[in-house]
């Protein structure tokens, strides 16, 4: 099968997530004007080493937000934002997070989540994540399309679980493993690591 997007697919479902998968989730908080905001977030990575800087794609727009969504116009607002990163056992949580409340309606309290400080930036953070990352923005980057950007920023702090330290390296497995988006309503959570060796 061959198709070009802007022809369409004919399939039931877009197939284009499902393609780029599993695809780590963002969980990202902000802190603006309006309040807190926690929103997840499937367009995400890790992006450079030294320093360290990940960035995150948001699509779309909501009406109380006009051109994008609260992550964004918050970010804007602030210049900072923490990812969270969420474990198998978060599943139900971070669902909850990604209703299309109102600005100013906080996620956290939805989903029933535990607010924490960051230590590097005026933001809040899910006290329970297995990880978080505290980023400044560096910059945000429309895309093609209609409310499409894409928020890089460098990592300001990092918290990680205690239990998720064995020995000496970060491993959520026993928290439920690494949530992960696989397209459509799919999700995984990743147990099952395997290594390898790269060539000299």
């Amino acid at each position: 099968m061959f198709y070009r997007p802007e022809a369409g697919h004919g399939l039931p479902h877009n197939p284009f997530n499902a393609i780029v998968a599993p695809r780590p989730i963002g969980w990202i908080s902000t802190r603006g004007s309006k309040g807190d905001n926690l929103a997840p977030y499937s367009f995400f990575n890790a992006v450079a080493y030294v320093p360290p800087q990940v960035m995150f794609a948001s699509t779309g727009k909501k009406g109380d937000r006009p051109g994008t969504k609260d992550s964004v116009a918050q970010i804007i607002e602030t210049g900072v934002f923490c990812v969270n990163i969420a474990s198998g056992k978060d599943r139900e949580a971070v669902n909850a997070s990604s209703a299309p409340l109102p600005a100013g309606v906080s996620e956290f309290e939805k989903a029933g989540l535990e607010v924490a400080a960051c230590d590097s930036i005026d933001c809040p953070r899910v006290a329970g994540a297995v990880a978080s990352l505290e980023c400044r923005m560096t910059q945000i980057v429309p895309l093609a399309g209609e409310a499409n950007f894409a928020v890089f920023g460098v990592v300001t702090g990092v918290h990680l679980r205690d239990d998720c330290i064995l020995d000496g390296r970060f491993d959520p497995r026993a928290a439920g493993g690494w949530l992960a988006r696989l397209g459509y309503k799919d999700y995984t959570a990743v147990t099952e690591l395997f290594e390898m060796e790269r060539p000299a």
